[in-house]
């Protein structure tokens, strides 16, 4: 199990592969990557903020939960902070599992608790100003679900 939170730019392909090639005894690996999404050409740059340590223990803590719950081989989060541009990288998720069920459902887990409660905060910055961004109902609802 693997977690980084970073400033620096990664290679979601280079990463995928490489935690496949670790991965033992797993039928099945499911990975995501999230993009910084420019809602209709507004955004200029994301800023996200995290205190170091506090954000790992979370992570970590969820990363443990998944990995009894779902049964998993392995897990892979990585997320960044520091200033984003619209389509960068901004996370990703893999889980490998003996099924592959088992592996998405990890996946998305994973996904809905680092959108809804993963210490991290995250300031859109546009030609208009900048604003923090809040809780969306939908994925407070997505998390409601595990």
């Amino acid at each position: 199990m693997r977690l980084s939170v970073q400033e620096t730019a990664f290679d979601p392909g280079a990463e995928a592969n490489a935690f496949t090639a670790a991965v033992q005894g797993a039928g099945a690996v499911v990975t995501f990557a999230g993009l910084v999404r420019d809602n209709g050409g507004a955004l200029a740059a994301m800023e996200i903020e995290h205190y170091p340590g506090m954000t790992e223990k979370a992570i970590m803590a969820m990363m443990d939960q998944a990995m009894d719950r779902f049964r998993l081989a392995d897990a892979l989060v990585i997320h960044r902070h520091g200033r984003l541009a619209p389509g960068e990288v901004i996370m990703m998720v893999a889980t490998a599992s003996a099924h592959r069920a088992d592996a998405f459902a990890a996946a998305e887990f994973l996904m809905d608790y680092l959108k809804s409660r993963a210490p991290f905060w995250k300031k859109e910055i546009g030609a208009d100003g900048a604003a923090w961004v809040t809780a969306k109902d939908e994925d407070e609802t997505a998390l409601k679900r595990w």
